[in-house]
């Protein structure tokens, strides 16, 4: 088994849009408590939406995919938070 096998790639591609999202929505002055919950919920979609895109997709189902697309929102707000402590200063 290879690790194209995985769909690691389409996990990825719904990090990065949820990632711009979040960015886009600190960008509009919305309250930043709310931006795990915004990501979060467009990656679900995304994640369902992959399901049917993306062949190599890793989930069979809608609750399965919902997840994945979950987890992949939510890490994007990880990835931002490492940046951030990564650059500060002090």
């Amino acid at each position: 088994m290879d690790i194209s096998s995985l769909g690691i790639g389409g996990v990825a591609v719904i990090t990065v849009i949820c990632f711009l999202v979040g960015q886009l929505v600190k960008a509009t002055g919305l309250d930043n408590k709310y931006i795990p919950v915004i990501v979060g919920v467009a990656g679900g979609a995304l994640g369902v939406l992959g399901m049917f895109v993306m062949p190599e997709f890793p989930a069979t189902d809608y609750m399965t995919a919902a997840a994945v697309g979950i987890v992949s929102g939510l890490a994007a707000t990880g990835i931002n938070q490492v940046y951030k402590q990564l650059t500060k200063e002090g």
